[in-house]
């Protein structure tokens, strides 16, 4: 993390460098769980059900720098992107916290500079997901979990 000025994530966020930003995730996974959006009601419900590119154990993307040419309608989270998505993104994503005037939950490894705290704070989605390869996206209602956005 270096290069990385002090409490950056006190900046607004479009004031970032790109790695302040990509620093910002926590690594816990969840943006990478499908969901499910019910336009009747703009409801929207976290499934253990994982994109095919996530790694269940490291919570991180195994093809992330060209994560789009495997799966092209992964987001592109920006200071544009983010008032657009920031609604179905996890309640304890930095991203959407500070998106929303929050600061940061206790355990984020900014503030404990422990890259697994996430993990030990268990608010990562190390070893319960399962892969969409896995799980026919008609069934993925079966998976739901009860992480709210």
């Amino acid at each position: 993390m270096a290069n990385l000025r002090p409490k950056f994530w006190t900046l607004p966020l479009a004031k970032l460098t790109a790695p302040e930003w990509e620093a910002l995730c926590d690594g816990c996974g969840k943006c990478c769980l499908n969901k499910l959006e019910y336009e009747d009601t703009g409801e929207v419900e976290f499934t253990r059900v994982a994109c095919k590119l996530l790694d269940g154990q490291t919570c991180r993307c195994t093809k992330y720098d060209n994560r789009h040419q495997y799966v092209p309608e992964c987001i592109r989270l920006s200071p544009k992107t983010l008032p657009k998505i920031a609604y179905w993104m996890p309640r304890t994503c930095a991203y959407r916290l500070l998106h929303e005037g929050k600061p940061l939950p206790d355990w984020h490894p900014l503030l404990t500079g422990d890259p697994e705290s996430t993990h030990k704070a268990g608010v990562s989605v190390r070893g319960w997901t399962v892969s969409e390869v896995e799980v026919p996206e008609d069934e993925w209602d079966d998976y739901v979990i009860d992480e709210r956005p």
